[in-house]
């Protein structure tokens, strides 16, 4: 159980250092997907399953990491939309 978890460990570290030169959704996938899997490893450990949980974990973590960065993006657009709105009504200044 020790060596899965270090295992686990040491893949989430790896895959967290690679994400430099990746997108916003790249980044909340992978982000989300590695947290998944250590949260699901350390689940999977009590069941007694530490693979199948980090696999379930990290598939639920990368769509929740999915779910988010459209949540901000759409967050960025309304707000992009009531800015463009609200400087299309100021007066003109002369």
């Amino acid at each position: 159980m020790k060596r899965s978890v270090i295992a686990v460990v040491l893949a989430i570290s790896l895959a967290l250092a690679g994400c430099a030169g990746m997108s916003d959704t790249q980044q909340r996938s992978l982000s989300g997907g590695a947290i998944g899997a250590g949260a699901g490893a350390v689940v999977g450990a009590i069941a007694g399953n530490t693979a199948l949980g980090a696999a379930v974990g990290a598939a639920g973590g990368a769509a929740g990491g999915y779910l988010y960065d459209r949540y901000e993006k759409n967050k960025e657009a309304e707000y992009q939309k009531g800015y463009k709105a609200g400087q299309q009504n100021q007066p003109k200044s002369q």
